[in-house]
């Protein structure tokens, strides 16, 4: 997730204007890289969800991933968990 496709991955995690209580689980086992631009993107579909009444979870996140998400201390504000099995049921 980078500057080249933080557009598709907006358009994925954006729900609809109006739309009560958004919830959403992004599958990221096959993401390997993110910077700054898809962490604000994961920063303003957090926050859009939330304000609608909704969540944002995330499933299978690489450590590469994962390391970058709890250095800017995304991982405390939105769920990453192992599997989407346990994404869908927590």
């Amino acid at each position: 997730m980078d500057h080249a496709n933080r557009d598709s991955l907006h358009e994925a995690l954006l729900t609809p204007e109006g739309e009560a209580e958004p919830r959403t689980v992004a599958d990221f086992r096959d993401v390997t890289f993110m910077d700054s631009s898809g962490i604000n993107v994961l920063i303003t579909a957090h926050r859009a969800a939330q304000d609608a009444g909704g969540w944002l979870r995330l499933a299978g996140v690489q450590e590469p991933v994962q390391r970058v998400l709890a250095l800017v201390g995304i991982d405390t504000l939105i769920p990453c968990h192992s599997t989407l099995e346990e994404a869908l049921t927590s």
